[in-house]
Parts: structure tokens; C-alpha cells; sequence
């Protein structure tokens, strides 16, 4: 498979043993390929990256600028690229710093190869992956809050049909295929579920959907 075929992928990882493994596993796995890694969030955002990456592995405890921050800047400078948290850290804080951001997954490093392989595939085919240990606080945090009734009164019938298949794990496609209607058609409702709630990924919508409980 040529470099034009693989997966992109862009990480940005201060540690060099980490940062060089994780460049190996992408390198050495069919279907994928490490496009750049960096080694601060400064240096990711001073250079240009290479064309249409499909994702980027984030560390959130870099030197310097922290991966939060960074991931806010990077979704505004690559809005088409996939950004997902990578990291050491389980603490609700920055697991929800990160989702506001604008992450669309939280991955933990200790994460097996083959799991996080898959993880970014499924956030490239528009999944919300989070790792096992850190969706549970998700669920916990977010269970025994109200619905809003201003929000509930915003999002059409159909754009909560939408919503309730992001929350229940389903892609733009397989959304698509349940009402069907055209994968265009559920990107037009998502973004507009985006603008309603205020929020700018998929993840972000998922977790505010959770925690306000608008759908049931």
C-alpha cells in the first residue's frame, strides 16, 4: 500500500521512547502510515503539516503549551483532521477539557497496539472512541442530570433521531442507512446539532447529550 492509500497520521508526543514506538506500530502497520510526529505543541503548530493528515494522536501532558490548549488551536487550523487525546492521565478534568476542545476521542497510552489501531480507525470512519477505564466516568458524571427544555424544544424530532444514533455508537453512515437517508443528509443535521448545542464534535455532542440526558 502507497503513502497516498494509508491512514494519516500526525502525533505530537514529548516522550522520544513513547513518540518513537507509537511512530513504529503506524509505520509498520498495513493501512497506515506516520506522516510527522512532534515533539511539543509549539513545534506541531509552527510547522506545516503534511497533506490532509486523517488524524492526530495528542498528548495532553506536553512541555510548554498544554495538549487542551493546543487541541483548540489545531481543530481550528485542521478542521478536517481527526483529533484524539493520547495520554497517561484518567482524571475527570482533563478528560472533559479535552472534549471541549474539540477531541472526538480520549485514548489512553497504555492502550494495547491493536486496540489503538482500531480506535483511530473508528474515529476516522466518525466514531467517538474513549478507552474503557475513562467512559465510565463519562457515563457516571453525566447519568443523573435534567434535561433542558429550551434544548430539548431546539433540535428538530428528527435532528434527536440523529443524536440518539451518535450517542448509541453509529457512524455518519450507519446513521444514514437507519433512516434511510444520505451520509450528506446526517452531516447536514449533525452540524446543525453542532450549532444548537454549542458544541464542535461528535464527542462533545455525545458527552452534552449524556449529561443533560435530551435524549432517552
Amino acid at each position: 500500500m502507497s503513502q497516498e492509500d494509508c491512514l494519516a497520521i500526525v502525533l505530537i508526543e514529548d516522550n522520544p521512547t513513547t513518540r518513537e514506538a507509537v511512530r513504529l506500530l503506524f509505520n509498520g502497520t498495513t493501512g497506515f502510515c506516520c506522516r510527522a510526529a512532534f515533539s511539543s505543541m509549539e513545534d506541531a503548530l509552527a510547522h506545516p503539516w503534511p497533506k490532509a493528515p486523517d488524524a492526530a494522536l495528542v498528548d495532553l501532558g506536553l512541555p510548554g503549551m498544554p495538549g487542551t490548549d493546543g487541541i483548540l488551536l489545531l481543530h481550528e487550523k485542521y478542521p478536517d483532521c481527526v483529533l484524539l487525546a493520547f495520554t497517561v492521565y484518567e482524571d475527570d478534568e482533563r478528560l472533559f477539557a479535552a472534549l471541549r476542545s474539540g477531541a472526538s476521542g480520549y485514548l489512553l497510552k497504555k492502550t494495547p497496539p491493536a486496540q489503538l489501531l482500531e480506535s483511530v480507525r473508528e474515529a476516522v470512519r466518525g466514531g467517538a472512541p474513549i478507552s474503557p477505564q475513562v467512559a465510565r466516568k463519562v457515563i457516571h458524571f453525566f447519568r443523573d442530570t435534567k434535561k433542558p427544555a429550551s434544548e430539548l424544544q431546539a433540535l428538530t424530532p428528527h435532528e434527536l433521531k440523529v443524536l440518539k444514533l451518535l450517542v448509541n455508537g453509529h457512524t455518519y453512515k450507519t446513521a444514514a442507512i437507519e433512516l434511510n437517508v444520505t451520509a450528506n443528509a446526517v452531516s447536514f443535521h449533525v452540524k446543525r446539532i453542532y450549532e444548537k448545542l454549542h458544541v464542535h464534535s461528535k464527542a462533545q455532542a455525545v458527552a452534552h447529550a449524556l449529561r443533560t440526558g435530551i435524549v432517552g
